[in-house]
């Protein structure tokens, strides 16, 4: 898997400002290991309603509690053992977990959508831990992009995003992952994968057993528009080859060509994760009337590779 760059870590004073500015009901943007984010308290309802109007986010999209870990976690959700056991193999990392909802004063209704369930993810970065750590309540971080948009995966592209909207914002480098989290939902009835990510399909049965399909909690996951994660030009799949005035997006050997991308040379899937945003956001900076995707293979990381590129394309409901 690629690596964070690395950062200067932020000051301390950094750190306290950005705090502050979450107690006083504004946004920070936070690094996580996934992608960047756009984080609010998550039981200030003003400060939530302001997130959706900075990302420009349909309010019936809910967002993901950030927390410490499983103490934190089982302060706003209840976990059964399935949750656990997910959470001691995954947390801190990129899996989060819909479950019911414990208390509503610490993630409101409003980040919630509604719901009487609660998503709740444990960040791997220092950083955003840290900033937990001093805030000491859950932080809704979503991804720190316009709606729709491709996720941020360095500051200066969240900047680009959202950051007129940020009253703060801590530099952590080039994001790990480069994906946002797996989701499941561990509600009444079987475990659900409602959207794929670093943590894969297998690696959860592994633990859990077998997932049924996602359709009947969807609207319990955050990425699930039927276009989401889009650049500007339009995405065209499975593509061998760029056609005249196409970027294209290669994985493994690539052609030649003057607007050629590589997601991984080396057909490294967690290259390509890492990579994806980044690359469809240069491609998509050169104006190209399309950007053109080299097959990716639809297993382990690519399940979610592919899922990301399907909703860009708006292939998937």
């Amino acid at each position: 898997m690629a690596r964070a760059s690395q950062a200067r870590p932020p000051a301390p004073a950094d750190v306290a400002t950005a705090v502050e500015a979450l107690r006083a009901g504004r946004l920070v943007i936070l690094p996580t290991e996934t992608v960047y984010g756009l984080a609010a308290d998550g039981a200030n309802a003003q400060a939530v309603a302001h997130l959706y109007a900075a990302k420009g986010r349909p309010r019936f999209n809910p967002l993901i509690a950030h927390v410490t870990g499983l103490g934190m976690a089982e302060r706003c959700a209840r976990l059964d053992e399935r949750a656990r056991r997910l959470a001691g193999a995954f947390w801190p990392g990129p899996l989060t977990i819909v479950a019911p909802l414990v208390d509503p004063g610490l993630v409101c209704d409003l980040a919630r959508a509604g719901l009487t369930s609660v998503a709740v993810r444990a960040p791997a970065h220092p950083i955003a831990q840290g900033v937990l750590q001093r805030f000491g309540r859950p932080i809704v971080a979503p991804s720190a992009n316009r709606s729709g948009r491709p996720s941020p995966t360095s500051l200066a592209d969240a900047m680009a995003e959202t950051g007129p909207g940020a009253a703060a914002a801590l530099d952590g480098g080039r994001c790990e992952v480069g994906l946002e989290s797996t989701v499941v939902a561990l509600l009444e009835g079987p475990p659900r994968l409602l959207r794929p990510g670093a943590v894969t399909r297998a690696q959860i049965v592994a633990l859990i057993g077998p997932l049924a399909e996602a359709e009947a909690d969807a609207a319990r996951s955050p990425g699930r528009l039927a276009r989401h994660y889009a650049p500007a030009a339009p995405l065209r799949l499975d593509a061998e080859a760029p056609a005249p005035g196409e970027a294209f997006l290669a994985f493994g050997p690539a052609p030649d060509g003057p607007i050629v991308f590589n997601l991984s040379p080396s057909g490294d899937l967690g290259e390509a994760a890492a990579n994806l945003f980044s690359l469809l956001r240069a491609a998509d900076a050169l104006a190209p009337v399309a950007i053109a995707v080299a097959p990716v293979p639809d297993e382990g990381l690519g399940e979610a590779i592919n899922d990301r590129l399907r909703r860009g394309a708006g292939y998937v409901g």
